[in-house]
């Protein structure tokens, strides 16, 4: 069938996958945009899955400050080579990754980073708030609420402020499949000016969002 070029632009804006990928996938897909789009992340997560293995040891450490210097955000995003590392798909993909700490404020870049303490206090908390149903309709909320704090304190879970339908996980693996390596995001660091130190009175804020 013939691919409408302005639903290609589209998808490829949606994605950042390249142009044949993508009217192919339109193609596969009989035109049906969504279709397409969730066959092209199917297939970068597939893609950053095998290279996930591959060592990064380029990359760039990226800062941002924001609201007149009341924000400030440090990043260390890797990569295999030097070469990736100077591309400006990546740089303008570390720069989203920085502007969107400023604005999501995360704790952690993934789910293992987080004290197993905190999950332990987390999932008492969720299953005191659900007593007298049946286990397994315990067990299914208390995990649905864990999912949603996760999407909130955990940067690879949560929704990408310039695209709320992808993940930062998906993104990455986007960008993984468009430029052919590995990339990590491997540290950050947020500052906000009279926020308190440490973690915890933010994590306890987090936790009664998810309640």
């Amino acid at each position: 069938m013939e691919i409408n070029p302005q639903l290609v632009k589209q998808l490829r804006e949606k994605t950042n996958a390249g142009m044949m990928d993508c009217k192919r996938a339109l193609t596969e897909a009989s035109g049906d945009l969504e279709k397409a789009e969730a066959a092209l992340r199917t297939k970068g997560i597939a893609s950053a899955g095998k290279k996930s293995s591959r060592a990064t040891k380029e990359g760039i450490v990226a800062s941002y400050i924001h609201l007149q210097g009341k924000v400030g955000v440090l990043v260390e995003v890797n990569c295999e080579t030097d070469f990736v590392a100077k591309n400006e798909i990546f740089r303008d993909f570390v720069k989203d990754v920085t502007l969107h700490i400023a604005a999501a404020h995360p704790l952690y870049v993934s789910r293992e980073e987080v004290p197993d303490q905190t999950i332990t206090s987390e999932r008492a908390i969720y299953e005191g708030q659900v007593q007298g149903k049946p286990e397994n309709v315990i067990a299914r909320i208390v995990e649905g609420k864990l999912d949603k704090f996760y999407s909130t304190v955990c940067l690879m879970d949560q929704a990408f402020i310039k695209n709320p339908d992808q993940t930062i996980k998906e993104l990455v693996a986007t960008k993984i499949a468009e430029l052919g390596e590995n990339m990590v995001i491997r540290r950050f660091t947020r500052y906000s000016v009279g926020e308190a130190l440490g973690g915890e009175m933010a994590v306890a804020a987090v936790a009664e969002q998810a309640a």
